[in-house]
């Protein structure tokens, strides 16, 4: 049976370099820690991760990208490959940062996606009973969503395995069929609004970009790295009261901020930023792993804005829209063919948004195991999982500590560090500005 790509997987095939570059690459995944706490069998955590592998079609599908004939094609389950390691760390108030360190080497390793399945498993013991789990999913089979539903299904599947009574998983629809119902609903053919929205508050844009320190065309080796860095609680309360007196999201009040940010940095009003949606569509999708985020563009015309609270109710007006007109990126473009400009300018990279703000599993029982879940990433690195083009930059709020955990990922043939630490420490000047005195005259100069 020949089954379509979904829509995002056709859109990375835009960024295709072959399987040793590009979003089908080795470096292009997604990693995620827990910590462990209690004694853990392997043998019931290998086949809890075969039995997830076989619930989830999406780890064991090899995506065919012959031009004219591009497919899925999904495999029978075979063993995930699980490596036990030793972490020589015996001082327990160490370990958060050790089990970090475990995190920042597994993202710099290479999983090609011809080597089924495309999940794989990494135990650190830093004794008998305290361990750190990572899982590295290649990024065109999971997103974080799925990792969080990875996650919740290992645990009930090991739990299983060790003979504790569980509850049963909720039933799975496979990301095959979601790829044959956004085929269905966006065929060319369909009436679809969607569209005739997106031509018309898209007219005339492009994505802002930010200039890089070298020309794509310098040809300079690509990497990505990580600049890593903190937002204090007090700004980050603010910031979360700020959303609530506008009834606005915290991403509502943070996206305002960055495009102020953009515009005094571009000299620009008409701002255009990316960022990405969840994209999965009817609920029956709620539990299926693979890669649905979509690419969503987002246009605010700040000149006018009296004020910094006035612009957040701009900026959510821009956002309750869009989140009202889901439709696949490559179809926004169809729509809108000078949006992607950004993507080839010489000196121009493409930065995205994202605030991440949902609570963190921490304390979930396993069986007798205790999972927790490692949200708390401090430590900035050289080498980390592939950002296709440009910049993403996330604020994640963290839930125990008040605080918002910055995160941008650039890549090092655009950029150098130094820059990316001067974006981050400009941003959050700006928000500091903005969201403390949203009544104030707002200059976006």
């Amino acid at each position: 049976m020949s089954i379509p790509l979904s829509f995002n997987q056709e859109f990375l095939c835009m960024f295709d370099q072959g399987d040793e570059k590009g979003p089908f690459g080795p470096v292009y995944n997604i990693v995620a820690g827990w910590r462990l706490s209690g004694k853990v069998e392997t043998g019931a955590l290998q086949g809890a991760l075969d039995d997830v592998v076989a619930r989830h079609e999406a780890l064991r599908t090899t995506i065919v990208r012959t031009p004219g004939g591009q497919r899925q094609e999904i495999v029978p389950p075979s063993p995930v490959t699980l490596t036990v390691r030793d972490l020589p760390e015996p001082d327990p108030a160490l370990r958060d940062r050790r089990a970090e360190e475990l995190l920042i080497e597994l993202e710099g390793g290479l999983y090609g996606v011809g080597e089924l399945p495309l999940l794989r498993a990494v135990l650190g013991r830093f004794d008998e009973t305290e361990s750190v789990l990572v899982l590295i999913v290649h990024h065109t089979a999971a997103d974080e969503v799925s990792m969080q539903l990875i996650i919740r299904d290992l645990g009930v599947l090991y739990a299983r395995r060790r003979g504790y009574a569980t509850a049963e998983l909720p039933e799975v629809t496979q990301f095959r069929e979601f790829a044959v119902w956004e085929r269905e609903k966006y065929a060319p053919e369909a009436d679809v609004k969607a569209r005739a929205y997106w031509r018309e508050t898209l007219d005339g844009a492009g994505i802002t970009g930010v200039p890089t320190d070298h020309l794509k065309s310098a040809a300079v080796p690509k990497g990505t790295a990580v600049h890593r860095f903190q937002v204090d609680a007090e700004l980050t309360s603010t910031a979360l009261a700020l959303a609530k007196e506008t009834r606005s999201s915290a991403f509502m009040v943070l996206l305002a901020a960055y495009q102020v940010f953009l515009a005094r940095k571009t000299g620009g009003t008409d701002i255009v930023v990316p960022t990405m949606a969840a994209g999965r569509g009817p609920g029956r999708f709620e539990n299926t792993v693979g890669a649905f985020f979509n690419f969503v563009p987002l246009r605010t015309e700040l000149a006018g804005a009296g004020t910094f609270r006035e612009l957040v109710t701009r900026t959510r007006s821009t956002c309750l829209k869009a989140y009202a007109n889901p439709l696949p990126f490559g179809q926004v473009v169809a729509q809108a063919p000078a949006l992607a400009a950004s993507f080839g300018a010489d000196d121009l990279g493409v930065v995205a948004f994202q605030v991440f703000q949902f609570p963190a599993l921490a304390g979930e029982e396993a069986g007798d195991l205790v999972v927790s879940e490692i949200r708390r990433r401090e430590l900035s690195q050289p080498v980390s999982t592939d950002v296709p083009d440009g910049v993403m930059f996330q604020l994640d709020i963290d839930p125990l500590s008040g605080q918002m955990l910055g995160h941008v990922g650039y890549n090092t043939n655009l950029y150098h560090e130094a820059t990316m630490r001067e974006f981050a420490a400009a941003f959050t000047a700006v928000a500091r500005e903005t969201v403390t005195a949203p009544d104030a005259p707002l200059s976006l100069a």
